[in-house]
């Protein structure tokens, strides 16, 4: 692009790079080849290559002729929260429901196997479980990674899990893969997951799906509490029905800002 240096240390290649993920945004969070090359002012042949690296590297995918950047883009600077602007949606309603139950109300998306937050409303707990922004961890032992693992087509599921984690954490030994299966096919039919204990010790949760304006899941919301403290009837009982509504009004809203213009939205949301 005009306008940026050109000295002896100034490395092209990566800035085109960083301008290919700089071209999605609000207004474009989906492009063709030549909706990318127009954007960034790069020719067709040096946009394709930049995009097949980056879809390599995990920063993009592609689907039916369209590129869209992943949850990954997160760890460069939250580039992914500000283009799907999901988290200025969901955010009144999390607060909303973290002041109803008093508990931690998260938000993630699947990045290869593992689950990666893209929003959180926490409560202030003398034990409390370290997550932040960005923070990684295995979807096959979170509620909200199953939600999201039974999204996906059982044979893409398989794939998934052969995808080694990012997250440091040592698999979870109590279950085998036909057994998280068979949880994934219930998971599917009532429409969330419980995940007791299985990510840490005395950290238990529950989440539903959260769906994009064509119905698709393309995000999870839980509720997680400390398991002294709150039985998994409590959960299922008190909590789950809360956080359905919440999650229900989260993509509606969200709906709403992918169909119409950004500012509009905004206004509307304020």
């Amino acid at each position: 692009m005009a306008g940026r240096g050109s000295g002896p240390d100034f490395v092209e290649s990566l800035a085109r790079g960083l301008d290919v993920l700089a071209g999605f945004g609000p207004q474009r969070p989906s492009m063709t080849l030549s909706e990318v090359a127009a954007a960034t002012g790069l020719a067709r042949p040096t946009a394709r290559r930049l995009l097949l690296t980056l879809e390599e590297l995990g920063y993009v995918r592609s689907r039916d002729g369209a590129f869209t950047l992943t949850p990954r883009v997160i760890g460069l600077g939250m580039a992914y929260v500000g283009s799907l602007g999901l988290w200025d949606v969901a955010r009144p309603h999390m607060e909303d429901l973290v002041a109803r139950i008093g508990e931690s109300v998260s938000l993630a998306q699947l990045d290869g196997s593992d689950i990666v937050y893209t929003a959180r409303v926490s409560v202030p707990k003398i034990i409390a479980l370290r997550v932040e922004i960005g923070t990684l961890f295995p979807a096959a032992q979170t509620s909200k990674g199953k939600v999201l693992l039974a999204a996906l087509p059982p044979r893409q599921v398989a794939d998934v899990l052969e995808v080694p984690s990012r997250a440091g954490l040592a698999p979870y030994a109590g279950r085998s893969v036909e057994e998280l299966m068979d949880e994934l096919s219930q998971v599917r039919a009532r429409g969330w997951a419980l995940a007791d204990e299985e990510l840490a010790p005395g950290v238990r949760s529950i989440a539903v799906p959260v769906r994009d304006g064509q119905g698709e899941v393309h995000a999870a919301m839980s509720v997680t509490v400390h398991a002294a403290e709150t039985s998994r009837a409590t959960l299922v009982d008190d909590h789950l029905p809360q956080l359905v509504r919440a999650a229900s009004e989260v993509s509606a809203d969200w709906a709403l800002w992918q169909s119409r213009p950004h500012t509009e939205v905004a206004a509307a949301l304020s």
